[in-house]
């Protein structure tokens, strides 16, 4: 795609990066108002049957999923118009899905800027090791990385370690805008959830809250993973990398059932999204349908997403995604290489 091209598909969907004040304030209730009663419901069921509760809370998870997303666009301006409502609404999402406002925003807006650049990896993304440096890597290297890309602990262990340490803390060198408003959100949840376990007891508040938090935190995790790790997803080196091609070729399109697409706030237009951050949730699918070159983006269904499970390392060679178990065949070609005589050796060969 020429630089004309993609200047004139980032303007196409530039028009869409307006939010409409009605629609944000109807999601707002929509979202907001099912999720509350949920939870009431869910503790109302704890005297009639705890398999009732259970399926409460399942359902009340994926608003948890939809408030993250309006959460997420408040964190990209993109929800209103106004930064301050931005900022009161996102931190008060932020309070319900246990995310620090300013601490995400920063991360995340780190995370779009450098999405598919090889040489930018480490914030706000999950990590991605190539074949030459998992290689490279030493035992525990290799053995940190194994465990990090275990869908076990990724999607079972990765919503404790989110909502329990990594949303909890203040980075390093963070501005006191950015501590403060972490220690605000960490202030409300403990007052709110000590108010919660005074009223209604320890042990009902953790049979619901839990499987809540656990449910939509996993599902979260999963939402994030796919959309960049897919088997021809596109990784460059700085010199190489471009913002529009990262976007388009680097973010899939998650094609979800019409109920799942509602209630995960389209995010499933994930080219769309990481090509025009600034257009809000309810706006993605109108900008896809509206722009047909961003229609050829990757497409993963339901199905096909669980392919990526296995995706654990980005070839450079192949400009695709390996298993681990291809890996291995593909150091062993590499070595046997140099057996043949080819004389030469490269980082990969080592």
């Amino acid at each position: 795609m020429s630089k004309q091209k993609q200047a004139q598909l980032k303007k196409s969907v530039a028009s869409f990066a307006t939010p409409d004040m009605k629609a944000s304030i109807k999601q707002l209730v929509n979202t907001l108002l099912p999720f509350f009663l949920l939870w009431f419901l869910a503790y109302q069921s704890l005297s009639v049957s705890i398999w009732l509760t259970l399926a409460l809370a399942v359902v009340a998870s994926g608003f948890v999923i939809r408030i993250f997303i309006i959460f997420h666009d408040c964190t990209h301006q993109s929800f209103f118009k106004n930064k301050k409502a931005n900022r009161i609404v996102g931190t008060i999402t932020g309070i319900i899905t246990l995310f620090a406002f300013e601490k995400w925003k920063r991360s995340h807006a780190i995370h779009h800027a450098t999405s598919s650049n090889l040489d930018k990896r480490g914030t706000g993304d999950v990590w991605v090791m190539t074949v030459d440096e998992y290689a490279e890597a030493s035992f525990w290297g290799r053995l940190a990385y194994r465990l990090y890309r275990n869908p076990l602990i990724m999607f079972g262990l990765g919503p404790l370690y989110l909502f329990l340490l990594s949303n909890r803390f203040n980075r390093k060198g963070a501005k006191p805008k950015e501590r403060w408003n972490t220690y605000l959100i960490n202030a409300s949840i403990a007052v709110i959830y000590a108010a919660l376990i005074w009223v209604i007891g320890w042990q009902a508040f953790l049979i619901i809250q839990l499987p809540i938090l656990f449910i939509s935190g996993s599902l979260g995790i999963w939402l994030f993973y796919v959309q960049h790790q897919f088997e021809d997803s596109y990784f460059e080196n700085e010199s190489e990398w471009d913002f529009v091609k990262a976007a388009v070729d680097g973010s899939s399109y998650y094609k979800l059932p019409k109920v799942m697409q509602w209630m995960t706030g389209s995010i499933g237009f994930h080219h769309v999204h990481h090509l025009s951050p600034r257009v809000p949730n309810y706006k993605l699918e109108e900008a896809h349908d509206s722009t047909p070159p961003l229609q050829k983006a990757t497409t993963i269904t339901l199905a096909s997403s669980l392919k990526s499970i296995r995706f654990r390392l980005y070839d450079e060679a192949s400009k695709s995604f390996v298993s681990f178990k291809e890996v291995k065949q593909i150091l062993r070609k590499r070595k046997t290489g140099i057996s043949m005589g080819t004389g030469r050796t490269t980082v990969q060969e080592k």
